[in-house]
């Protein structure tokens, strides 16, 4: 009889512990799912508030391109007015620089040529002034006359000289069409190939221009 009320006893327990284990199982599986359903509702919250900001984000973005595509806009037709007026000022700099320079170079040649005009109407002089010393005797080279006339005969070289105006070297140098104008022709052993043996009549340059060739006999 004791063993058999034992056996109750433990059956009682057994009993006793299963149905504990059972609940323990089953407010596991709530806690589980009360979990799973929080984890659920944060990820969910998190995702709209994500969604929210980006679409936000994409407004606000979407707003500031059409702000700055209307401003843009606007900038650039101003930039196409600055750009147009900046040409223009340009060309016109450039056309001024250009009649500037053909306009001083023009008054540069016209001076020239006025120089150059004046110059061929005074190598006449100069040479009747050599003509005149040249004719005058030996002895009487040392008068005061013809002292005073060789003095103004230099003097007016010297002034000449200073203005651009150069003789051409001729004699003893190779005959060159340029600057030499041959109307005579000699032969000479002493002398080279196409050699100026003697100056007829002086040649004149004004700068860089023959102004007067030399007048010259070519030996050979």
């Amino acid at each position: 009889m004791q063993e058999a009320k034992k056996e109750e006893v433990l059956e009682e327990v057994l009993e006793d512990l299963e149905k504990e284990s059972q609940a323990d199982q089953t407010e596991d599986s709530v806690k589980e799912a009360e979990t799973t359903e929080d984890t659920a509702s944060e990820t969910e919250e998190k995702d709209t508030e994500e969604t929210a900001e980006e679409t936000k984000g994409s407004s606000k973005e979407d707003s500031d391109d059409n702000k700055k595509g209307f401003f843009k806009k606007k900038k650039d037709k101003k930039d196409e007015q600055i750009e147009d007026l900046t040409d223009r000022l340009r060309r016109q700099m450039a056309e001024f620089e250009n009649f500037r320079k053909r306009t001083e170079k023009e008054k540069s040649q016209m001076f020239d040529m006025g120089a150059k005009t004046i110059v061929e109407k005074v190598l006449p002089v100069i040479d009747n002034f050599e003509r005149g010393l040249a004719a005058v005797p030996e002895d009487k080279k040392e008068d005061a006359f013809v002292v005073g006339m060789d003095k103004i005969y230099k003097q007016f070289l010297t002034t000449l000289e200073e203005a651009g105006v150069k003789p051409i070297e001729a004699v003893g140098q190779e005959f060159d069409p340029n600057f030499h104008n041959a109307v005579m022709h000699v032969e000479d052993e002493e002398l080279g190939e196409n050699i100026v043996a003697e100056e007829l009549q002086k040649g004149y340059m004004y700068r860089d221009a023959v102004v007067r060739h030399s007048m010259v006999k070519v030996a050979n």
